[in-house]
């Protein structure tokens, strides 16, 4: 059951959604992926403006919240990167260090827990298999679709679960 006396919530993914990865993807492209160098460069990411207006203007009726297939261990830079570029604060959800399930299975397990008691106004999200299960699961999606596509950014969140 949810509360309707809070204010719904809008739900952000970070790469490709708000923050433009192009630069960091070479990193991917290897056959040895190097992550740790893919996650260092992330600070460094140029905003889409796009997904950063969209996020601005949810603050003004949801609260917003940030969901993201980056590993913990990227908290601090990514606080620090949705400071810098002026997002609204929000509460950011990240996966374990260790855990390399696709975004689709992570992100929709958090997403039903947020709806348990909570209405989920919107996911924002550029990985099609993402939006397809939110949708599949009843959550009103909006595709960031305002970013390049990128086959190795894909294929690393749906088989390794690294983003």
């Amino acid at each position: 059951m949810t509360d309707s006396s809070m204010r719904p919530l809008a739900v952000f993914d970070l790469d490709n959604t708000l923050a433009d990865t192009a630069h960091r993807q070479h990193f991917l492209e290897s056959r040895r992926r190097d992550w740790d160098a893919f996650f260092a460069a992330a600070p460094q990411d140029p905003p889409l403006a796009e997904g950063v207006a969209l996020a601005v203007d949810s603050a003004g009726v949801c609260e917003i919240v940030y969901l993201t297939g980056r590993p913990e261990r990227c908290r601090r830079d990514t606080l620090d990167w949705l400071a810098a570029h002026g997002l609204p604060e929000g509460r950011v959800f990240m996966r374990s260090n260790a855990d390399r399930r696709p975004a689709r299975f992570t992100k929709l397990q958090i997403l039903r827990r947020l709806a348990r008691d909570r209405e989920v106004r919107m996911l924002v999200d550029d990985d099609e298999l993402v939006c397809d299960d939110a949708e599949r699961a009843g959550f009103t999606v909006v595709r960031a679709r305002w970013a390049a596509k990128s086959a190795v950014l894909e294929e690393a969140q749906e088989r390794e679960g690294r983003t």
